[in-house]
């Protein structure tokens, strides 16, 4: 029997266009596709991508969600907290353990929670 891997996440906006940029800007993910109802974004790897669904989708999930549908992977965690602070952008403190994992969350600009961490 073989195993299932996961190739999306998804996380409701509410509008793509707008989202990708941010996402884009904020976590330099690439806008693989783009379109009125999603934008789909990946980090160059292929295996994974994120699919920001508008209102235009049908998704019947509202836009800010208070837990993280997945995570974000960063190479240096501190850094990424302090470059997005510069920005203004309301990060939580660092949190977890080094044993097993770091992490920090924000809020994407529809309110969603978003979890990067260190592994």
């Amino acid at each position: 029997m073989s195993s299932a891997m996961i190739t999306t996440a998804f996380i409701p906006v509410s509008d793509p266009s707008v989202a990708a940029r941010w996402y884009s800007q904020i976590l330099g993910l690439d806008i693989l596709a783009l379109d009125n109802w999603s934008a789909v974004l990946g980090d160059g790897a292929g295996s994974t991508s994120l699919t920001l669904l508008g209102p235009e989708s049908g998704i019947k999930a509202t836009p800010g969600l208070k837990w993280a549908t997945c995570n974000f992977l960063v190479q240096n965690l501190a850094g990424k907290r302090a470059e997005l602070e510069r920005q203004g952008i309301p990060v939580g403190a660092v949190e977890g353990s080094a044993d097993v994992c770091l992490f920090f969350t924000l809020a994407d600009p529809d309110g969603n929670t978003l979890l990067l961490t260190d592994r």
